[in-house]
């Protein structure tokens, strides 16, 4: 009797761990869900305003318990300004195929950035789909290069107080000002992403960068009328791989020392990247203006590929870019332990180097090592500027070098 209920107990049990190993993938799947922006009355025609929809779907994926999507399909979605706040109740997806259409006039916008992200950890932006800030309408309106007091257009997007998150396979064309914005953002990771708008269209910089660390941007394509990556106050541990640039500024640390409150910029390296007909290729900017005391350290630029770039390397304390400008001030950013390491390229101005440091508080450890920089002009071949910059050079230094 004792064998046969324990035979009997044995079977139920076994039945009992084959109906839970069968329902297991079921529940794993319980918690997964898209939400289509088409569900919340969207339309991809180009015309309806999808802001009222866009901010449905993101409301309902944060507050879900599992791994939401929000989802937006092919199609043409114009979108007013939106801000899509967190946190979330846990990691979230929003996954664009489409194209998204920004306002033509700037005045629609009245944020920082046309698409905003803040306050969410682990969020992912990917699908392929394009940004189109239409900003060839709003570019008459920019005049940035010739007053300082100038009117701040809208980016394309913006992440604020976002961490362990990523931006991948995203296409960000003609934004009004900026393209992509970065603000106290913590480990996060920007790939096989592509940014486009014409040479000449004003302060349409690739990707801003400020107050933020542990950053990864890898595998990018950015043409653009500005730096393609400007690297600002307060950022730190920042890692910028096979980076294509061109047209555009080039790569920019600053610029730096204009405005009370600016914090040190430490931790860059920038390798196996080409520059391709940019104004510059890297370099590092601040004001020659008697602001706070400040440091920018610890930066390695290393295998750069320079093709007819007019300032291949530029470290420029007297930054000015409106002229006319008074030098009678020095920068205070003390820049030191700065490595330039297999350089090599064209330049199509004769000074291919530009070490030009401050008077107050000159440059240490600037390393030049393997720098080969050809200028071809009638002017005769590449040389070096030096002002107020210590350091030391090795292998193969062309055009000489100037430190001392």
């Amino acid at each position: 009797m004792v064998s046969t209920i324990s035979g009997f107990s044995l079977i139920l049990f076994i039945a009992a761990v084959a109906s839970s190993i069968s329902a297991a993938p079921s529940a794993a799947l319980v918690g997964r869900k898209v939400f289509d922006v088409r569900s919340y009355g969207a339309r991809g025609d180009g015309k309806t305003d999808n802001t009222m929809a866009f901010t449905k779907a993101w409301k309902d994926a944060c507050q879900w318990k599992g791994l939401p999507r929000v989802y937006i399909p092919f199609g043409t979605f114009y979108l007013g300004a939106v801000a899509f706040t967190g946190p979330c109740k846990s990691r979230i997806s929003f996954i664009i195929k489409g194209t998204l259409l920004a306002p033509k006039d700037p005045n629609a916008i009245k944020q920082d950035s046309w698409i905003i992200f803040r306050y969410v950890d682990y969020l992912t932006v990917s699908g392929g789909g394009i940004l189109d800030g239409q900003g060839s309408y709003s570019w008459p309106l920019n005049n940035c290069r010739q007053t300082h007091n100038c009117r701040a257009l809208p980016m394309n997007m913006g992440f604020q107080f976002v961490r362990f998150s990523r931006l991948t396979r995203i296409k960000s064309i003609n934004s009004k000002m900026g393209h992509l914005n970065f603000f106290s953002v913590q480990h996060f990771d920007i790939t096989r992403v592509n940014i486009k708008a014409p040479g000449d269209s004003p302060n349409t910089d690739g990707i801003k960068i400020g107050s933020s660390n542990h950053m990864k941007i890898h595998h990018v394509d950015i043409a653009t009328g500005d730096d393609c990556i400007a690297i600002l106050s307060g950022t730190f541990n920042l890692d910028i791989n096979k980076v294509n640039c061109g047209p555009g500024h080039g790569i920019s640390v600053g610029s730096l020392g204009k405005f009370k409150g600016e914090k040190s910029v430490q931790g860059l390296i920038v390798r196996n990247s080409i520059f391709n007909g940019t104004s510059n290729g890297v370099r590092i900017k601040t004001w020659p203006s008697p602001g706070e005391p400040n440091l920018v350290s610890n930066f390695l630029f290393k295998n750069l590929q320079m093709i007819d770039v007019q300032s291949p390397i530029n470290i420029d304390q007297r930054y000015c870019p409106n002229p006319p400008c008074s030098f009678q001030s020095f920068s205070k950013i003390q820049i030191r332990d700065v490595k330039f390491q297999n350089i090599w390229g064209t330049s199509t101005a004769k000074e291919a180097v530009k070490l030009q440091c401050s008077k107050n508080v000159p440059c240490k450890n600037v390393q030049l090592f393997n720098i080969n920089i050809v200028h071809r002009g009638r002017d005769g071949p590449a040389t070096s500027v030096c002002e107020n910059v210590g350091g030391w050079i090795g292998g193969k230094i062309s055009p000489p070098s100037c430190i001392r």
